[in-house]
């Protein structure tokens, strides 16, 4: 079966070939992405029994890759020609690609960017800054498997209405549990610089590190918050019906906690 039938679900029946429609640019990236290289998460989920709890990733990119400088200039491109639409796979060379683990805090700078397509991508993670893209509707990061949460910013994205995500890779998925890495303390290489729920700077307090999990468009996400206080805690909604409905420290599934999971 050809890499293109294995995208689309696409069998042979008795009567002859089925035909789907695939748009060009989910064809066009499906022939430049490299199928290898990403986390092994997912392996978990695969075995009998209670999935164990992965570990959440929290490296750092490499800001020397070849990838990552091309995907900078890019993001200084797309900004001077006030572009709707950002792409970076379609001219970063796919052997480059694999080392952008993350996007950097100027994707922020896409103030007229409505789609981001970032679709077979090797991300490990989506920065707070992506919450400041406030014209983005439309987010791609289909078979992006190593991508298994979104940060609690991206609900500030108010015209996001469509999105494409592969969700057997997401924590907490309702279908194939992956569960949730437990929370302790903020990592630097995660942490925003405000507040996920009001955007005010982090008071003495301390940071809540917590898990929800919420509709995003068309897609029920995970979410990780950094939230500066109990108050914005509380301003959190509860999750959808079938999951765990507070914001919570992980360690365990979707439905009721195990004994430790709070």
């Amino acid at each position: 079966m050809s890499i293109i039938r294995r995208i689309l679900g696409m069998s042979v029946s008795d009567a002859g070939s089925k035909t789907f429609a695939i748009d060009p640019s989910t064809l066009a990236a499906a022939q430049r992405v490299a199928r290898v290289g990403h986390c092994a998460c997912l392996a978990s989920r695969t075995k009998k029994g209670t999935p164990s709890v992965p570990n959440l990733h929290t490296d750092a990119q490499d800001v020397t890759a070849s990838g990552w400088h091309l995907l900078l200039e890019l993001i200084r491109s797309a900004r001077a020609a006030s572009s709707s639409a950002f792409e970076p796979l379609a001219t970063i060379p796919a052997d480059q690609w694999p080392a952008v683990i993350t996007l950097p805090p100027s994707i922020s700078d896409l103030k007229t960017v409505t789609t981001l397509r970032l679709y077979g991508s090797h991300l490990r993670r989506l920065p707070p800054e992506v919450g400041r893209m406030r014209a983005l509707s439309n987010l791609d990061v289909y078979t992006s498997y190593s991508l298994h949460w979104f940060p609690y910013e991206i609900t500030r994205c108010s015209a996001l209405n469509d999105s494409r995500v592969s969700t057997r890779a997401l924590y907490g998925n309702i279908k194939t549990r992956l569960p949730f890495p437990r929370l302790t303390n903020p990592v630097d290489t995660l942490m925003p610089q405000t507040c996920s729920v009001c955007d005010q700077p982090f008071r003495d307090s301390g940071v809540q590190v917590l898990w929800t999990t919420q509709r995003v468009a068309t897609d029920v996400v995970p979410l990780l918050i950094h939230s500066c206080s109990s108050e914005c805690t509380s301003l959190i909604p509860d999750a959808p019906g079938g999951y765990y409905p507070r914001p919570h420290r992980g360690g365990g599934g979707v439905g009721m906690p195990d004994p430790d999971f709070d």
